[in-house]
């Protein structure tokens, strides 16, 4: 937009230029030819009178000499003749122009002549100048001379380039002016540009600055900076009341899970028991729900300071958290790691991420299952990938699998909130790096998450072609561990899985 800017006002600067440099570059040529004729026809006027009495008397006297000298001094031929146009006279440079049989018959008509008009840069023909021969009123003759115009087309041509140097001079200015003027204007518009993106990027805190700029761009800025105050203060406001009404609904949840499970053994009846079954079974998802939407309310209001991790050692802690549970499920857990991988992420998002893609792949492969967890250094960053043999998803589920509260249609009564993957697409997202899922061949789903380098990542050495990555075997306790839901009752799995997004 500068150089659009920039470009219009050289056009117009331009266009004053020729409107004011034009008249004036002909005004000079006109001067300076003007000037040269008036001398012409001062010397041609004493030519002719000269020249009567010659005429009269039929001799040359001494005009002869006059002739001679003038043109021996400036070059400028002459010639004289009668009223039968017959050659009395003539110089010694005397060369006949295509003006010449003109200016005689306008002098011999008893007027003076004088051509070209102006002489201009470009012209090559003599400046011819006649007069009349006078004696008494009668007209006897005519004085013809005829000027190189060498010298006038120097001096035109020499006043035509002081005004292009002064017209260049101008145009310099103005384009230094145009792109300081372009600058002020468009400051605040650049300013905004690079503010919005910095907002976009997860910045929330960055402002116009609205001293510079037009007085409307200021108001602009200003426009900006309130709307963006209040767009975060909105933002702030809405995830505070996630995790305030998350964090103070547990406790009546929490208090009325024991209520009813301590009406557990008041029931007799075979289908209040079933009831009373549901019942905690519902509490127990309510209270899952809170707990998701609590974990996303924390990570979207991280503020993306980053730090750098070892994604190799927080899956190995991860993978022998799980084992327990992979065990219970008879589900076979796998870590295949190259050795150190840092990566640059925002606090817990490795093992956030882990955690609800290792849950998802135990809760959908089922007994026989495996899933394996993969490390490596992969496009100048660090790649993590969860490999499942589960049922997988369609493209179309795909999709949808991030989106918040989303269940597949065949996971509707699997236990989940729905807010996992959310949680994971938001922490890969504040951390500048990729969630992308596939089906598995020939069955399973395949997430793969990637986080960049550090700038001064610690140097691990890249596995060589050919090399297959290692197995590790990560050590678990004997006998399975599982997490009591809120409030007691059955063991429940984590919060969410990868079907149901």
């Amino acid at each position: 937009m500068r150089r659009r800017l920039v470009i219009s006002y050289l056009l117009l600067m331009v266009l004053v230029l020729m409107a004011l440099e034009t008249p004036l570059a002909a005004t000079l040529a006109s001067r300076e030819t003007d000037r040269v004729r008036a001398d012409r026809l001062a010397d041609a006027t004493r030519f002719a009178s000269l020249a009567g009495p010659a005429l009269r008397s039929g001799g040359a006297g001494s005009l002869i000499g006059e002739l001679g000298s003038y043109d021996q001094l400036y070059g400028i031929g002459a010639v004289v003749v009668d009223r039968d146009r017959r050659t009395v006279l003539v110089s010694t440079s005397w060369t006949p122009g295509r003006d010449t049989q003109a200016a005689v018959d306008v002098a011999l008509a008893g007027q003076q002549f004088n051509g070209p008009d102006s002489v201009w840069p470009w012209v090559d023909g003599p400046l011819v100048v006649a007069v009349p021969i006078n004696d008494g009123g009668e007209v006897l003759g005519a004085v013809v001379t005829a000027t190189p115009v060498a010298k006038v087309r120097r001096t035109v041509t020499a006043w035509w380039l002081v005004l292009a140097g002064i017209g260049l001079l101008a145009v310099l200015a103005c384009v230094s002016t145009a792109f300081g003027l372009a600058g002020w204007v468009l400051r605040p518009v650049t300013e905004l540009d690079a503010v919005t993106h910095e907002i976009a990027e997860g910045d929330r805190g960055a402002r116009v600055q609205d001293r510079w700029g037009p007085p409307e761009l200021r108001r602009l800025a200003a426009s900006f900076n309130h709307m963006a105050d209040v767009v975060s203060d909105v933002m702030d406001r809405q995830r505070a009341f996630v995790a305030h009404a998350s964090h103070q609904l547990r406790n009546p949840l929490t208090a009325l899970r024991l209520r009813v499970e301590e009406l557990g053994p008041s029931l007799t009846d075979q289908d209040g028991r079933a009831e009373h079954r549901l019942a905690l079974e519902e509490t127990d998802r309510l209270a899952l729900v809170l707990d998701g939407l609590l974990t996303l309310a924390r990570a979207e209001r991280e503020e993306n300071q980053r730090v750098s991790v070892d994604a190799g050692e927080v899956a190995a802690s991860r993978v022998a958290a799980w084992q327990p549970l992979a065990r219970h499920r008879s589900v076979t857990l796998r870590l295949a790691t190259a050795g150190p991988a840092y990566a640059l992420t925002v606090p817990t998002a490795v093992d956030q991420a882990l955690d609800a893609l290792i849950d998802n792949a135990i809760k959908f492969s089922g007994a026989g299952g495996e899933v394996t967890v993969a490390v490596r250094p992969a496009d100048g960053g660090t790649s993590l990938q969860v490999r499942d043999t589960g049922p997988g998803m369609t493209s179309g589920q795909l999709d949808q699998a991030t989106e918040r509260f989303w269940r597949a249609p065949d996971a509707q009564n699997i236990d989940g909130a729905g807010l996992g993957l959310t949680i994971v697409a938001v922490l890969v997202d504040a951390s500048d790096g990729r969630l992308t899922m596939r089906p598995g061949e020939p069955r399973g789903l395949v997430a793969d998450l990637w986080f960049p380098a550090p700038p001064a990542a610690p140097s691990a050495h890249p596995p060589r072609p050919g090399d297959r990555e290692p197995a590790v075997a990560v050590p678990a306790p004997r006998e399975p561990e599982h997490r009591p839901a809120p409030g007691g009752g059955a063991p429940t799995d984590p919060d969410d899985e990868a079907r149901l997004g």
